[in-house]
């Protein structure tokens, strides 16, 4: 399997970046290259190194790093493409190479440090941390300058993109409130359904107020109080929350071998640390949820975002132990660990994109966090399935949770660049 994920990257790799899958991602990925810069760590650490220092070359003046960078622009098989993000509206984004409006999760810092767990001897991974140090910094000061109003240490998302999370069932209630009107977005045409199953991927009219989302984006030049202020879609995700604070955690201890000032790092942590269960935690549930900050209220949907806080300090013991009998029954009900969405609601859809499918580099992410935890066997036993399942079907973007159901095969995008990298950080684990 360690040859085959191997073999996945390089065909994906693009002399500089890896794509996450030929045709259907054929950039470079904001996130994505987080998780397979982990991969490559493990077989060729100048690729790794590269790929972080490519997607960096996108960052904008003000801070913001794009979720998707665009080094090509002769590529048309992808929608929206550059021109239609029109990037250049704001100031402060480079010429080239275009990019987006919109971020994604912020794993830099904790990827930056695995790497140099893995190699803290290399002279030129030593170049690049002090390098992306102050980068990813001036990242996380945009998102708190332009996503915090009330410096709580929370940011909100105003795109589902962001999350990573595109179409999950969380996003549902605030995207309907969106009503379009004619000539509210342009005439445009997906190309995602010509390449995967329309039944996998989001929904025309999910699609739609997307790209009303992206419009909106567009008036404000993607930053600002104006933005948030007009924004019907403003929700402090627990997911990506998560994730910065654990990449700030990571961004503390590096900040203290490179000699880099700490006082702005550390603000953000008290302050998360301060808000994050208070306003996150549902006690009834047993998991985190998100908050609506335009109707004011947590979002009461059980989903994967609400198991990643486990990869954290922000868990207590407790809510590590809730969160693993929760896992334990499903698997007990024959589920494959760990499913995107709440298996017993009615919007529960075992082979649509975020609203129920199991995700390769989410579960290594849950494992990690649950073995860092204690929960050695839980998290063996995700690394299980998660290995079984590509085994089985092959590297794609994502799976279904059922596996008694007849399924044929995985989901989305074959040959997928992080479910390669994902399974290469299972094995060296398991050994």
């Amino acid at each position: 399997m360690i040859q085959q994920a191997k073999e996945v990257l390089e065909t994906n790799w693009r002399g500089g970046f890896t794509v996450p899958t030929d045709k259907l991602y054929p950039f470079q990925w904001n996130w994505d290259s987080g998780f397979v810069a982990l991969g490559w760590a493990r077989l060729d650490l100048s690729r790794a190194i590269a790929e972080l220092r490519s997607l960096f070359s996108g960052q904008w003046g003000n801070g913001l790093l794009p979720h998707i960078i665009f080094h090509s622009e002769s590529e048309e098989t992808y929608f929206p493409n550059f021109d239609f993000w029109n990037s250049q509206i704001n100031p402060t984004a480079p010429e080239f190479p275009k990019s987006s409006g919109i971020t994604q999760p912020a794993v830099h810092g904790f990827i930056l440090e695995e790497l140099h767990q893995l190699h803290p001897d290399s002279q030129e991974l030593n170049e690049l941390i002090s390098e992306l140090i102050p980068k990813i910094c001036l990242y996380h000061s945009f998102l708190y300058e332009h996503r915090d109003p009330y410096n709580e240490g929370l940011i909100f998302t105003y795109h589902p993109w962001e999350s990573g999370r595109d179409n999950s069932p969380v996003w549902d209630s605030a995207l309907d409130s969106i009503v379009i009107k004619p000539g509210d977005i342009p005439s445009y045409s997906r190309r995602d359904t010509s390449i995967a199953n329309s039944d996998e991927r989001p929904t025309q009219d999910q699609y739609d107020r997307y790209v009303y989302l992206l419009e909106l984006g567009k008036r404000h030049a993607y930053q600002g109080q104006s933005l948030y202020e007009e924004t019907p879609f403003a929700i402090q995700d627990c997911m990506m929350n998560a994730i910065l604070y654990k990449s700030n955690q990571s961004l503390l201890r590096l900040a203290e071998k490179f000699d880099y000032p700490q006082e702005e790092i550390l603000t953000w942590v008290s302050r998360t640390k301060q808000s994050f269960n208070k306003k996150l935690w549902h006690d009834k549930m047993g998991c985190w949820v998100s908050y609506d900050l335009k109707r004011d209220g947590q979002i009461e949907e059980r989903e994967i975002g609400g198991i990643i806080p486990v990869a954290t300090d922000l868990a207590s013991q407790d809510q590590v132990n809730r969160i693993s009998d929760y896992l334990i029954r499903l698997k007990k009900r024959g589920f494959s660990l760990c499913p995107s969405y709440d298996v017993d609601s009615p919007k529960f859809d075992s082979k649509r994109y975020w609203r129920g499918p199991i995700w390769p580099h989410m579960n290594a992410l849950i494992a990690e966090g649950l073995e860092a935890q204690g929960e050695s066997e839980l998290a063996k036993l995700i690394d299980r399935d998660t290995l079984q399942i590509v085994d089985e079907y092959g590297f794609f973007e994502y799976f279904d949770c059922q596996q008694d159901a007849g399924i044929k095969s995985g989901y989305g995008g074959d040959q997928f660049s992080w479910t390669a990298s994902s399974i290469i950080r299972i094995l060296e684990r398991s050994q």
